[in-house]
């Protein structure tokens, strides 16, 4: 089906161009959110003009319709991208960690963390009497909820109590929805077997958090964690070699399924 364009503003031929591509792959809206980070609602308003699309979600488009992406890219310019925040510090080994919209210093979060446990165990066992502190500080989570808000999840020890609440598998690698009940949060976690370079993304609503990591990279697997009350409306991606795969829980699910 072709959409009419009835003006020729920057804005209005991303949408047309946005809706030429969807309509190019043959997929629904639930498809849509099925194979990329955004949900339903956000591509209705995506192509309907309602709210202009992030770039990645534009990419994506283009990778699902088979279309070079320079095209639409230029019209998504033209429709007036606002200026990028400054982005963090480069993340070790290559990482790229990113808060959708903003940009989020995750590693300087986890620096900072670790940094006052480690004083804060050093100044308890210098008391007289005391019991060494280290260990039991490392059980606790040091953070809960918002404050956890694009932090990862092995930095925070929110790792600890972590449950699967959903998972997708396939011969190169598996993709996991991750709950932490002592610290509210949800996460994505994707188990590689072949080395690969990987995208892994949370979505809840239109929050997306994502981290990026190099085939070389063989600890990085998880992505920020959000905070959440509950892992039903979570959504859990990875991108790997092109192809995105996703898991999660439906939002108005009976309690206790994992599927």
């Amino acid at each position: 089906m072709r959409h009419p364009q009835v003006s020729t503003a920057p804005d209005e031929s991303l949408v047309v161009r946005l809706r030429e591509l969807k309509d190019r792959t043959g997929l629904s809206l639930a498809a849509l959110a099925a194979r990329t980070p955004y949900s339903k609602s956000a591509w209705h308003r995506y192509l309907s003009g309602g709210k202009r699309p992030p770039r990645p979600a534009v990419e994506a488009l283009c990778r699902l319709a088979d279309a070079d992406p320079a095209s639409t890219l230029a019209l998504w310019e033209a429709a007036g991208a606002p200026a990028p925040p400054d982005p963090p510090a480069e993340a070790p080994r290559g990482r790229r960690l990113s808060w959708l919209p903003l940009w989020l210093p995750v590693s300087a979060l986890a620096l900072f963390g670790a940094a006052t446990a480690v004083a804060a165990a050093v100044a308890l066992s210098g008391r007289p009497g005391s019991a060494p502190a280290a260990r039991p500080l490392t059980s606790v989570p040091r953070c809960h909820g918002a404050s956890c808000q694009g932090v990862l999840p092995d930095a925070s020890f929110c790792a600890r109590d972590a449950q699967t609440r959903s998972e997708v598998t396939d011969p190169a690698y598996a993709v996991r929805l991750r709950y932490s009940p002592s610290c509210g949060t949800a996460w994505s976690e994707v188990r590689m077997r072949i080395r690969h370079a990987r995208e892994v993304s949370v979505r809840a609503g239109e929050n997306v958090l994502t981290a990026s990591y190099p085939a070389d990279d063989t600890t990085g697997i998880n992505s920020p964690m959000l905070p959440v009350t509950s892992p039903r409306g979570v959504a859990a991606c990875a991108e790997v070699d092109g192809e995105v795969v996703c898991t999660g829980l439906e939002a108005d699910g009976p309690p206790g399924d994992r599927d």
